[in-house]
């Protein structure tokens, strides 16, 4: 059952690339809030806490004592992730470093990776693990034995951080700690038939697929290869493949990494088949699986849509991890296919997913977003709560800058609005962005350049745009009227030329085909929530240990107002308020409603779905 290769299959390397998060800054907004929110929390961490388990397994003292929550507690042995935090913190503190230069990342990283690196020598083995059971509990698994835990999944942290180390902290000794421990994940696994290993990966085991892809692209060595097919998970790439969409029910977050995975394996090894499985389960997530938000799923699971209306109310939906890893492959998929239907989604969810996961005062982040009317968003505790989403948001607002901008020989890519400037090292050049967006719906761009310089810049038009009109130096240059597109200004550049780009931003509603009378309110890309205020909350209600209790948390019953009309119509009703971005909708009995972006909750109660009443004559 391993997929081999097509016949004649060459790698397909993306038709875009990334600019080095070293060559793009944030000036002054939200992102660099919330990055710097997150830089704090990181530098507040102790890494010999994560490491605690990680030395005990391997027959060392520990240097301190270990965290709370899924890092140690037994009530977390249906999970049995213990070390998954590491691997996130590494991940974080390399792309914190790349980001922003400060060397205390760095010294981070290359600490833990030593401290690995000892735990390998002491073992004498190239696994590293903080699972209770040790390394026995990967054994067994391998094995077949029926296990309590996911030892992938948690691995796959490990060996991501241990890459994000190598390759964005310039880490030797995390790179010397990767080889080790993915050449022992190669020795472990080679016993195994297909149908045993594909027996295997019906447990949960994160992206393990696109990391020993990565290991290929690393090195060249076709074993590593390999294992990134053998660990593509055949029972859910050939319906995909098919164009068979048979979500339903199933574990959502299991499935997400996979497919990134399926896409970098498409990338090393031209696969066609691996492509089409993740362009399809993209499509069929972001365009009929998600909520205005951008995020999907209840309680952790894909539902089907002809059931929205009994799922979109939920406390748990919109797991914060889940939006991690969509944006992931949006990313991965713009790349190879740069249509602006993948920033479009990027975006959207980029502002109401990842930005709305962040309390602004604490920088402690969401494990679900849901949409319960009068709920509010819970977030983590710094010590004692590391959910899969506590690692991912520690990743999630260190790395805004590496879609931003994106570049292939000639054309230059603005994908977001977002105060920034990037430098084009090869082209002797650094473009300039500053804008208030989504405060207004306009940005504007300047050249630096040593020299006057022939390039395309690519501006991306929004769906959520009817017009997009272009200034250069204050004249029109250009005008689209074709949203969902790309504005293309390919001329020779001098130093201090100015670009604008005025979009178009109004009110509008999103609903579901199943449930047309659930509607939520946008503006843009921006989600506006009701805000509904803190009756019945105490300060710090919203700090919480246990995602598990999410809906039960907050839940006594509230006064939710009543919007009632036809459901087309109302977004003409919803006005202007006080402030930028600020609006409001009369409840059914007059009271005015204040709708602001749901990025911008916290600490209060909210709604962003309505349902809605009819309103009678």
């Amino acid at each position: 059952m391993a997929a081999e290769a097509a016949p004649g299959a060459v790698a397909k390397p993306a038709r875009l690339q990334p600019f080095d998060m070293a060559d793009v800054t944030l000036a002054e907004g939200p992102f660099l809030h919330a990055q710097r929110m997150t830089e704090a929390y990181l530098l507040r961490l102790q890494p010999d806490r994560m490491l605690h388990n990680f030395r005990v397994n391997a027959g060392l003292k520990p240097k301190a004592a270990v965290y709370g929550g899924w890092e140690s507690e037994p009530t977390w042995a249906e999970i049995n992730c213990h070390g998954h935090t590491l691997g996130h913190y590494l991940s974080a503190c390399a792309l914190a470093y790349r980001s922003t230069g400060d060397k205390r990342f760095k010294t981070r990283v290359d600490y833990i990776a030593g401290e690995l690196a000892a735990c390998q020598k002491a073992a004498g083995s190239g696994l590293v693990c903080a699972f209770p059971d040790g390394p026995a509990l990967v054994a067994a698994h391998i094995r077949g034995d029926k296990i309590t835990g996911v030892p992938w999944y948690t691995l796959h942290k490990v060996y991501a951080g241990l890459r994000d180390g190598a390759l964005l902290a310039d880490s030797a000794v995390s790179r010397e700690v990767l080889m080790r421990l993915a050449d022992w994940g190669v020795v472990a696994t080679r016993p195994l038939t297909d149908a045993q290993f594909e027996a295997m990966l019906a447990t949960e085991h994160g992206g393990m697929n696109e990391i020993y892809a990565d290991l290929y692209a690393m090195t060249g060595k076709d074993e590593y290869r390999a294992l990134s097919q053998r660990f593509s998970h055949k029972a859910v790439m050939e319906p995909l493949v098919k164009g068979r969409d048979l979500l339903d029910g199933m574990h959502a977050n299991t499935q997400v990494p996979k497919i990134v995975g399926f896409q970098r394996v498409y990338e090393v090894t031209g696969d066609d088949r691996y492509a089409q499985a993740a362009s399809f389960f993209f499509r069929t997530v972001a365009h009929t699986r998600s909520f205005a938000t951008g995020g999907h799923g209840d309680n952790e699971h894909f539902f089907a849509m002809a059931d929205f209306d009994r799922h979109v109310f939920s406390a748990k939906g919109s797991e914060t991890c889940c939006q991690h890893n969509m944006l992931k492959l949006a990313r991965m998929l713009f790349m190879a296919d740069p249509q602006a239907d993948y920033a479009d989604y990027y975006e959207r969810t980029l502002y109401n997913g990842i930005l709305a996961s962040q309390d602004p005062d604490s920088g402690m982040a969401t494990y679900f977003q849901g949409a319960r009317p009068g709920y509010m968003k819970l977030y983590h505790t710094p010590e004692d709560s590391f959910w899969c989403c506590t690692g991912t948001g520690m990743e999630n607002h260190v790395k805004y800058r590496d879609s931003i901008y994106f570049h292939d020989d000639r054309a230059l890519y603005v994908n977001l609005f977002v105060p920034s400037a990037v430098a084009w090292r090869e082209k002797g050049a650094t473009l300039v962005q500053r804008t208030t967006f989504p405060d207004a719906p306009t940005t504007s761009l300047q050249w630096k350049l040593r020299a006057p310089t022939e390039i395309a810049l690519k501006l991306r038009h929004p769906r959520w745009s009817r017009t997009a009109v272009v200034l250069v130096n204050g004249q029109e240059a250009a005008r689209s009227a074709t949203p969902g597109s790309y504005v293309e200004l390919a001329r020779t550049w001098k130093d201090g030329d100015r670009v604008e780009l005025r979009l178009a931003m109004e009110p509008a509603v999103e609903r579901a085909p199943a449930a047309p009378d659930i509607v939520a309110f946008t503006y843009g890309p921006i989600v506006l929530a009701g805000a509904l205020g803190r009756e019945g909350l105490v300060p710090g209600a919203d700090i919480i240990v246990n995602e598990r209790k999410y809906g039960e948390y907050n839940k006594s019953e509230v006064a939710v107002p009543t919007i009632a009309g036809d459901p087309e119509r109302l977004a003409s009703q919803v006005k202007p308020g006080a402030g930028p971005l600020e609006f409001s909708i009369a409840a059914e009995d007059g009271a005015p409603v204040r709708l602001i972006p749901y990025h911008r909750i916290a600490h209060e109660r909210y709604a962003t779905y309505w349902k809605v009443k009819p309103r009678t004559a």
